[in-house]
Order: structure tokens, then C-alpha cells, then sequence
């Protein structure tokens, strides 16, 4: 394990580093909310998942959703961290996304503390800790920019108000937004791994904060400034980079960065100051006094940690080792990684274990099911596999295969009834042959060259022919026909 790489920012005058903790935000996957019976659903009608308790009126109270713990405890088995007893808090504070004026959170006795994640290249970021809390309700600023500044007036929907989270902080080893990227992914298919969350940014089941500062190297850390609620990797890298550059800006023009919370513009490529940012002290935490201390015991906890399954590191390693030799080179490293963030690793396993080779297997699976994660997830390996074989034994040319699983991810059914409907029949050997006989007569002096040893010549022909048969021809078999011709 190696421990995280300074990346000074070079600009103006002098050199800079950047200093990265991310505050990352999961909703866990529970039919109820964390302290009451509602539903909880994403895309439901507005203020129908809601009762006495997550509205905050006198006299209901909060009951512990015991799945929640355990999905708490599977994160925190995941990330190493240790496993505590814990106790929840009152968070103060007057946003009308909470009826109550307080959120249900842990403070300084959390579920999970002290844990550790390990990046792709060996760099091991540490986890402070990852405490469950209630979430927010969302408020949708009308008219305007959709900023509460300019808004009209402003909506509240209560529905997301009490799901369960898990706030996962991790200590600020990162230094740089392209590593940053390379933690909230890992961690993204950490959680899904453990079956806690399902990793939808888009729809808000993971929110990423980020807290920057930037240093001269070898200095005391600089003040920080946090970039709120985040929904996307790309989102993440580019906020976190304008915030570096923004900061370097101003400590190189005389200025003082100010602490702060920060809005991030997608439309406007930039962030701008919502408040100066809170402290612990602001939110006048206090215990909860409606809720018992949890104290998961070692018989829980064993069983917690049986029911996690291989973690991405892991599943990596596996794909690694079918590949064997080449499975470390560069270009397969960032493939296998790409397979794994997507879950797609058991489909191209699948097809190994049919018969495929494991470089094509991880290629197609790498470059085009990758593009249509969620409907390759879904996706029937025996007909995947069926395909892939296609094109290893030469039924289908790699376009053709390609085409074929654009119409298989879109629609499903037979590989072979796909291809036909293209018509992508094989030619029979006698027709190929008849058809490069033309092209080489055709072309005489392109052909004296191949023959005389210009290589690439074979690409022009293969070329030729393809347009030829209307692509109906194997391009591996237009460059066996030309080999056996050249003799």
C-alpha cells in the first residue's frame, strides 16, 4: 500500500498542493425509513411517504430500523473500519427541510470509525468514520436559476425526509481531483458490493461534499472551503479543479481564502459562496433522548461481516487471473477496471467459462457493454456467450458482432436470429473466393505490392471486399484468402 502522492499544482509564481477529503453520502436500500414505518422509494408523488414521525409532530416517536444497522455495519466491515457502539444526536438547525429543526444523527460516537480504502494503483485513503443519520427532505426553488436567491418561492417535498444514510468521511489524504474521482468510485462499487445502496448519483442515492484547501508542500493544511451535494464523478473532478485553481488564485493575488460552504454551477462551470461554513458548535448537538445506545455484539457482527461479499479489489484480481500475463498490462488494468465499476464482471466470466477467449471476452464486455451498464447487467449470458462465439470462430466479423450486440443490449433474443435479420450469413468459402479473384485483377498493382511485402495493403483489400459482399464478408477470412493467394 502506498500512501497518497503529493500532485503540487504548478501556476503563477510558485507551486501548490492540493488537500482533498470527500463527505460522501448514501442512502441505504431499506423498504422503511430509518425511523418510522414509511416507504422508502425514489420517484414517488410528493409528501406521500410520510406520518407523524419523519413529519416532526408532537408526540411520535422514532424507532430504529434494525436493517439499517446491519447495512451501516456492512459498510464499515468493507471499508476495515472498527465496529462501536454508538449513540445518536440531535443536530440543530432552521432549513425547512426538516419539519422537526433537527436531524437525527451520530456526532462523536459513530457506528464505524478508523477504516481505511484502497484505491486501484495502491494508494490507501483513510476513512475517519462512517455514521448513520436521517436524511433531509429536498426543497426545489422555483423560478430564477433554480437558486433559492432568485426563486419565486420555494418547495418542499417530504418524502426523502428520515431515509436512512450512512455519511462516510474520509480523512484528507487525497490530492488531486482525478484521484478524488478514483475514491468516490471505488467506494460507489464498495457500496454496491455490499448490497447498501444502489449507487444512483443521478437520482441522489449517493452525494458526494467536497472539502478543499490548497498548501504550499510541506505546509500546515490551508483553509478549507466545502462544495456541497455533488451528483456525478464528472461534476466531482470539475468542481474540485476550479476550486483549486480559484484558491491558488486568490492566495496569489495577496487575498485570504475564506472558509466556506460552496455551490457548484454545472451550467456555469463554476463554484460561488452559499454561508460561511458551520462548525459542530452551530448545530448545538445533544443526545437523542428518544433513542437507546446501539451496541451491535460480536455475534451480530460476525454474521455482518460473513454476508459481505468480494469487494471490487477482489473481483479485479479475478478477472486478472483469467487473463493471466496480460491481464496487468495498462490498457487491460483500466478494462478490467472499467468491467468491475459497471458490475459487468460476472457476464464476462460467464462467457470464459462458455468457451470465449478471455482477451475478446474482456474486450467486448470492456468497450461496448459497458456503454449500456444497466441494460448489460440485464443482459442473458448464454446469448452473450453465443455471440461472442460467433466472432471468435469467425461467423461474424467484429463489426458485425458489434451490431449485434447493439440490437441484443437494446431488444434481447437469438444471436444467430439477430445476424441473419442483418444479414450477416457467412459466405460460403468458393463466393469469398471469387470475390477476391476480382478485387486482386482489379487492382493488379496494389496486389504486386502486398505480394512484394507491404503489409498494410491487406487492410485496402479487406477493405474492397467488404463493401463488395455488403459487408457480409469475415475480415479474417478476406486476410486468410489473401495470405493463401500470396503464397
Amino acid at each position: 500500500m502506498t500512501a497518497p502522492s503529493a500532485s503540487p499544482t504548478a501556476t503563477g509564481a510558485g507551486r501548490w498542493e492540493p488537500v482533498i477529503g470527500l463527505e460522501v453520502h448514501c442512502e441505504l436500500r431499506t423498504e422503511t425509513k430509518l425511523f418510522c414505518g414509511c416507504r422508502n422509494a425514489f420517484g414517488d408523488e410528493p409528501n406521500t411517504n410520510v406520518c407523524p414521525v419523519c413529519l416532526g409532530l408532537p408526540g411520535s416517536l422514532p424507532v430504529l430500523n434494525a436493517m439499517a444497522v446491519e447495512l451501516a455495519m456492512r459498510i464499515g466491515t468493507a471499508l476495515h473500519c472498527e465496529i462501536r457502539p454508538s449513540l445518536f444526536h440531535r443536530k440543530n438547525y432552521f432549513y425547512p427541510d426538516m419539519p422537526k429543526d433537527y436531524q437525527i444523527s451520530q456526532y462523536d460516537e459513530p457506528i464505524n470509525a478508523n477504516g481505511w480504502l484502497e484505491l486501484p494503483d495502491g494508494t490507501r485513503v483513510g476513512v475517519e468514520r462512517a455514521h448513520m443519520e436521517e436524511d433531509t427532505g429536498k426543497t426545489t426553488h422555483m423560478g430564477g436559476g433554480g437558486r433559492i436567491h432568485d426563486a419565486e418561492h420555494s418547495l418542499v417535498d417530504y418524502n426523502r425526509a428520515g431515509v436512512p444514510l450512512v455519511e462516510i468521511v474520509s480523512r484528507p489524504d487525497i490530492r488531486s481531483a482525478a484521484q478524488a474521482r478514483l475514491y468516490a468510485a471505488e467506494l460507489r462499487g464498495i457500496l454496491m458490493a455490499t448490497g447498501a445502496s444502489d449507487g444512483r448519483m443521478e437520482e441522489g442515492s449517493m452525494r458526494v461534499d467536497a472539502n478543499v484547501s490548497v498548501r504550499r508542500p510541506g505546509d500546515e493544511f490551508g483553509t478549507r472551503c466545502e462544495i456541497k451535494n455533488l451528483n456525478s464523478l464528472r461534476s466531482l473532478v470539475r468542481a474540485i479543479e476550479y476550486e483549486i485553481t480559484r484558491q491558488v488564485d486568490v492566495l496569489e493575488s495577496g487575498g485570504t481564502v475564506a472558509q466556506q460552504t460552496r455551490h457548484w454551477d454545472e451550467d456555469q462551470a463554476r463554484t460561488g459562496a452559499l454561508r460561511s461554513k458551520e462548525e459542530a458548535f452551530d448545530y448545538r448537538y445533544f443526545p437523542e433522548p428518544d433513542l437507546v445506545r446501539v451496541v451491535p455484539d460480536a455475534a451480530w457482527q460476525a454474521e455482518v461481516a460473513a454476508a459481505v461479499g468480494p469487494m471490487p479489489a477482489d473481483r479485479r484480481a479475478a478477472l486478472v487471473a483469467l487473463l493471466g500475463p496480460d491481464g496487468t498490462s495498462g490498457a487491460r488494468t483500466d478494462q478490467i477496471s472499467t468491467v468491475v465499476e459497471h458490475g459487468l464482471d460476472d457476464l464476462m466470466t460467464a462467457a470464459v467459462d462458455g468457451g470465449v477467449g478471455a482477451a475478446l471476452a474482456l474486450a467486448r464486455t470492456a468497450n461496448e457493454a459497458s456503454a449500456e451498464p444497466e441494460r448489460a447487467r440485464a443482459l442473458d449470458g448464454a446469448a452473450y456467450t453465443a455471440l461472442l462465439r460467433m466472432e471468435q470462430d469467425g461467423t461474424l466479423s467484429a463489426t458485425q458482432a458489434k451490431v449485434v450486440l447493439t440490437d441484443l443490449l437494446a431488444h434481447g433474443g437469438d444471436p444467430a436470429e439477430l445476424a441473419r435479420r442483418h444479414g450477416f450469413e457467412a459466405m460460403a468459402a468458393d463466393s469469398l473466393s471469387v470475390v477476391v479473384g476480382e478485387l486482386i485483377a482489379a487492382h493488379p498493382d496494389e496486389w504486386a505490392r502486398y505480394v512484394g511485402g507491404e503489409e498494410q495493403l491487406a487492410g485496402f483489400f479487406t477493405g474492397l471486399a467488404m463493401k463488395a459482399t455488403d459487408r457480409k464478408a469475415n475480415g479474417k477470412a478476406v486476410a486468410a484468402e489473401l495470405r493463401a493467394r500470396r503464397g
